[in-house]
């Protein structure tokens, strides 16, 4: 609920669009990849706004191309991909250094306890697949690979989720971005950039609001008492 009450503030006064113009002006693509990188592997990166970024990328695509090294939109997207598995790599090397000291850490602004948990619980309930469904949501795709090294998910199978979340998450969001922004364009005659913030909110409630449902307000399921064959006879 944080998250979701963080990312709405940041809407207020146009902040978004204001922080996506300081982002192609101060580094572009490069302040983008370091953003994706530490969103998806440290403690840091909780808060920041990964998937509406990733979108509004998509919707600057050719700006960030041209002005990186390589001027080129796969290899922009290819970089932003890169950067998402790096983080998770980071993070699933962190939780498995660490381990349960996790839990007994002294908590700060950048770290909190109740976001691992909610990772934990969500690991626990999707197992394996938690690597590729985290990339979607904001707090849990930061500390699930955190999680993974804790309990030491196995390597090959930890690579293969988040190479291929990394690809489905950057791609979904940037290409999205990009093609409908052509769309719009094209049809309509404006941009999406001027409508980014609401455009965000509804980003934000897709992503976010599943999963706090599931987590806390869904109904555990009762497990039937089991009887023995002495019950039944009495």
């Amino acid at each position: 609920m944080d998250q979701l009450i963080l990312q709405i503030t940041l809407l207020k006064g146009g902040f978004l669009h204001n922080f996506i113009d300081w982002v192609i002006n101060n580094g572009g693509i490069y302040i983008l990849l370091i953003i994706i990188f530490a969103e998806t592997g440290l403690f840091v990166g909780f808060f920041l706004p990964g998937d509406s970024l990733l979108f509004a990328a998509g919707i600057i695509l050719g700006r960030l191309a041209d002005e990186f090294i390589i001027p080129s939109i796969p290899v922009v997207i290819i970089c932003v991909i890169i950067a998402s598995i790096l983080g998770n790599m980071v993070g699933y090397w962190f939780g498995k250094k660490t381990g349960p000291l996790l839990y007994e850490r002294r908590e700060t602004w950048i770290f909190k306890r109740k976001h691992l948990i909610k990772a934990k619980d969500f690991y626990d309930h999707y197992g394996k697949a938690t690597i590729f469904l985290a990339k979607f949501l904001p707090i849990i795709r930061t500390f699930a690979p955190i999680v993974a090294g804790v309990v030491r998910m196995p390597w090959p199978i930890f690579i293969f989720y988040n190479i291929v979340g990394s690809i489905a998450w950057v791609c979904s969001m940037m290409l999205g971005g990009y093609f409908l922004e052509e769309w719009v364009k094209r049809s309509f005659g404006f941009s999406l950039l001027d409508y980014i913030e609401i455009i965000t909110l509804g980003i934000i409630l897709i992503t976010t609001l599943p999963v706090l449902y599931k987590l806390f307000f869904a109904k555990k399921k009762i497990v039937p008492e089991q009887t023995t064959p002495n019950d039944k006879q009495s």
